[in-house]
């Protein structure tokens, strides 16, 4: 008659040891970051080998191109706040001569090395990111490019890939107009230097890889860590180029229009510096060639003033050339006037274009 209260009794004591068990395991375990104060717990950092950025362009109405962005960086605070920084040098479209036109003409990253992109992810939004696995999330975010900052809507995927390993991708590319960042000027001389014709807008495309940092005693939520100078990140060969190479870049810095002087002056503007300390680095890694600095006017005036214009202005550049270590012996100093124009002087546009100071070899 004792048997059932002593099996009774046996299986609460077993019930009892297994909850004891399994609650001594229970606290041996890691708690997931992501049930604790937020999902950002001790920030995030980009993984550039497992991120990528691509964008593709269309020319002659069908030919579509895919280029990616080799250099990028980027963060995501405890708060959400994310910040990204893409290095425009870094632009690789796989063909040398073609990332120096991108670099000069279009995205002119001697002004402007890099683009930024910054958002904010609500925590919340991925408190069941680890049950769910992927999420698809509604992200506005704020673009700032070629020296203006605009503001958009898009959706992302992230996806838990573990604690402390997201990935957060486009849904669907992202188009981007030339025209919502001044670079329509940059499609029209890409469209002279290469004789195509260019879609004015691109999309873009990215899927990003972010790690948990190590460091997660942190008690206030910091900004979106700083990214490191944007020097070297260009994708071209080390050491000296060849001649053809050399010949490549300075008739694409040729067509840049951004040496800027006063009207009816010599006097360079400090604007000009950027471009000429590109110019410096070019020549200097050209080692033997002799470069022509030519001056080209427009043809208000006469043609004896403008020559004599053009002679001042190609000198105030060999000037700074010269005083910035290039060897005077490598510099010829030439004033063509308005004898060479590239386009009519019967337009405004026309004649900014033919106001040039132009960079060649001298064979």
């Amino acid at each position: 008659m004792f048997e059932p209260q002593r099996n009774a009794r046996n299986l609460a004591e077993a019930r009892a040891v297994f909850a004891a068990l399994m609650l001594a395991v229970l606290t041996l375990l890691p708690v997931s970051a992501y049930a604790q104060d937020t999902p950002f717990k001790g920030g995030w950092t980009l993984q550039p080998e497992g991120s990528s950025l691509r964008f593709q362009s269309v020319k002659n109405l069908t030919k579509v191109e895919s280029s990616r962005f080799a250099g990028i960086e980027g963060s995501i605070n405890e708060a959400g706040e994310a910040a990204i920084h893409v290095f425009l040098d870094s632009v690789d479209t796989n063909v040398d001569l073609r990332n120096v036109r991108m670099r000069f003409l279009f995205f002119e990253t001697f002004q402007f090395p890099e683009a930024v992109i910054t958002a904010r992810i609500d925590p919340a939004a991925l408190s069941d990111l680890p049950t769910l696995k992927r999420k698809i999330l509604p992200l506005s975010y704020d673009l700032e490019l070629h020296g203006v900052k605009k503001s958009f809507d898009t959706e992302v995927a992230v996806t838990y890939l573990s604690d402390d390993l997201v990935a957060v991708s486009t849904t669907a590319p992202i188009s981007v107009a030339a025209a919502d960042f001044s670079l329509e000027e940059g499609i029209k001389k890409l469209e002279e230097a290469a004789n195509v014709v260019i879609v004015p807008s691109a999309t873009v495309s990215f899927d990003f890889v972010f790690a948990r940092n190590a460091a997660v005693e942190t008690t206030v939520a910091a900004e979106p860590a700083a990214a490191s100078a944007p020097a070297s990140k260009a994708l071209e060969p080390e050491g000296n180029f060849d001649p053809k190479a050399c010949k490549g870049r300075f008739e694409i810095l040729s067509r840049t229009g951004n040496i800027y002087f006063p009207s009816g002056s010599a006097n360079l503007d400090p604007r000009s510096a950027p471009l000429l300390n590109s110019l410096i680095d070019i020549i200097s890694r050209c080692p033997g060639l002799v470069i022509e600095v030519g001056g080209h006017t427009d043809s208000d005036g006469s043609a004896a003033a403008n020559k004599r214009l053009s002679e001042q202005r190609a000198s105030a550049v060999t000037r700074y050339l010269v005083s910035n270590g290039i060897p005077e012996d490598r510099i010829v100093s030439v004033g063509y006037g308005e004898a060479h124009p590239v386009a009519p002087n019967d337009t405004a546009d026309g004649k900014r274009r033919n106001r040039r100071i132009e960079f060649v070899v001298v064979e």
